[in-house]
């Protein structure tokens, strides 16, 4: 299994990006799938996740102005990140709860730089 993430880049504050995480492999199901991130110095946080049933959970810092999505379909995670902030700042890594033949774990996309600055 595989989460290949990309979408990151550099963005002037209060611009937008859009990032996408699609998993492959032996996937029999996937439970949630959501994004952390972690900014130079500081600890890995939760940013976003969202159930199969559409069910979501955002960090305080970002609520209103970033947003999770998922397709099903295509096993793919999206995040929707708006009004950004210079503090948005970090390394972006999608995850997913992924059930294969007769295991279940986490697994981890390669993370993608965002960076907010003038």
């Amino acid at each position: 299994v595989q989460l290949q993430a990309s979408g990151g880049g550099l963005v002037q504050p209060g611009g937008s990006l859009r990032l996408s995480c699609a998993a492959s492999g032996s996937i029999v199901s996937i439970n949630p799938m959501g994004w952390y991130r972690q900014a130079p110095g500081k600890e890995r946080e939760l940013v976003a996740s969202i159930t199969p049933g559409g069910s979501t959970n955002y960090a305080d810092s970002v609520k209103g102005r970033f947003t999770v999505s998922r397709d099903n379909a295509k096993n793919t995670v999206y995040l929707q990140m708006n009004s950004l902030k210079p503090e948005d700042t970090a390394v972006y890594y999608c995850y997913a709860d992924i059930r294969t033949k007769g295991v279940r774990r986490d697994y981890w996309g390669q993370g993608t730089l965002v960076t907010v600055s003038s």
